[in-house]
């Protein structure tokens, strides 16, 4: 098997077209890097694996389940890779190396973090950052609201440290949004008021929140973005592919995969619906101590009581309500966001950036599809078990679901 070395990478050919400046390898080493050349608009962009047979199975629902061992093209690597991990780049993204390079480079600085849209989830999300960011070293702000923004950087500066260092707030103008790490998107227009009787309040914003993303999603292409675009408000799901697509545009409206990673798009959703499935499993007595929420954040969702002893009529209850949980708020006349900026935001984010399992929507088979998963410097790592068939089925018509309204709408 013929392998290669680029700027302490080892590349080995699956169809991926190699960088012109790689020299020949005499035998494998880490990072160990599987080229794949694959359809851009369907497939992933760079992901870690574990076991070989991870870099060519279907992307499917099937990604959550252990993967089947068996013969495979790069078969004399499968030890090696058992041992020491690899990860798979698309080559067919003309940023998929700077992407990897960007990923795996050793951090030396805290992160950069851009938070964009100072309304009630942004404005908590920004709180809770500002108190739990040891990793941060900036938390830069951006609202069309000056006065709100000015609001924050003056009150945010003048909190006192409890065990840690605080990260300054900054405020930062159109033109260097991207000039970070990470970028958080909470903005959104059209939020149905309390009282409004709108039945499904996530995708009555959708049109509107996608067209205002198109320009950021432009934004990021034109400074050639390699940091991660977290998706943050409603529909968290449908808005992460459209935001990887805007992306990938260009000036004639046509996809050429010259914008971001499908990886570099995530969704952050999930974790609430995880933190409310709890919630409702303990009022309904429901054990729920090793749960599992997959889909995405809201209709659709799938909560479980268990991925192995799956109960499928207590888990379709569960479910239910907890879909719904949000709906309880409103009643009392309130927004319902502290818990969706606390948990599916500031924790999972921070649970991100610190290497831990975090619930996120990210890539699959064209659609972005909640699961948890972890980051590492070669992409991130789907968490895999076995799952009950059932439960499993379930999960894919989610996934199918949601390909279904993000490749019509």
């Amino acid at each position: 098997m013929e392998l290669k070395q680029w700027h302490g990478f080892c590349l080995c050919p699956l169809g991926g077209a190699y960088p012109p400046d790689a020299v020949p390898a005499d035998a494998p080493f880490s990072p160990l890097v599987f080229l794949v050349r694959r359809d851009p608009l369907r497939s992933r962009g760079l992901f870690a694996v574990t076991v070989l047979d991870e870099v060519f199975e279907a992307e499917t629902a099937g990604v959550l389940l252990p993967p089947a061992q068996g013969t495979t093209p790069a078969e004399p690597l499968r030890e090696f890779v058992a041992a020491n991990g690899a990860c798979v780049l698309n080559t067919a993204f003309s940023a998929a190396f700077s992407v990897l390079e960007r990923w795996h480079r050793k951090r030396t600085q805290p992160l950069r973090v851009t938070l964009v849209g100072l309304g009630d989830v942004g404005g908590t999300l920004l709180l809770a950052l500002k108190l739990l960011g040891r990793e941060l070293g900036e938390l830069r702000i951006y609202d069309p609201n000056a006065a709100q923004c000015r609001r924050y950087e003056l009150e945010l500066n003048q909190v006192l440290p409890l065990d840690h260092p605080l990260p300054p707030v900054t405020v930062c103008t159109e033109d260097t949004l991207f000039d970070c790490d990470l970028l958080l998107f909470t903005a959104s227009r059209g939020v149905p008021p309390v009282g409004s009787g709108v039945a499904d309040v996530r995708l009555a914003q959708y049109e509107k929140n996608r067209a205002m993303l198109r320009s950021y999603a432009a934004m990021a292409r034109k400074t050639h973005f390699t940091g991660l675009f977290c998706q943050i408000s409603d529909p968290v799901d449908p808005l992460a592919c459209a935001v990887f697509r805007e992306s990938n545009r260009n000036a004639a409206g046509e996809f050429d995969g010259c914008g971001l990673l499908p990886e570099q798009v995530q969704g952050f959703g999930l974790g609430v619906m995880e933190a409310r499935a709890r919630w409702c499993a303990q009022e309904d007595g429901i054990d729920f101590s090793n749960g599992r929420v997959y889909g995405p954040h809201g209709g659709g969702l799938v909560a479980a009581n268990d991925p192995a002893a799956y109960d499928k009529a207590v888990s379709a209850r569960l479910t239910e309500r907890t879909v719904h949980a949000n709906l309880e708020v409103r009643a009392l006349g309130f927004k319902p966001y502290l818990a969706p900026a606390l948990s599916s935001a500031a924790v999972s984010i921070l649970s991100l950036v610190r290497g831990q399992p975090y619930y996120a929507a990210l890539p699959l088979g064209g659609v972005w599809l909640g699961a948890q998963r972890r980051m590492t410097p070669l992409g991130p790592l789907q968490r895999r078990e076995p799952l009950h068939p059932a439960l499993l089925a379930r999960i894919e018509a989610a996934r199918l679901e949601l390909k279904a309204f993000c490749h019509d709408a």
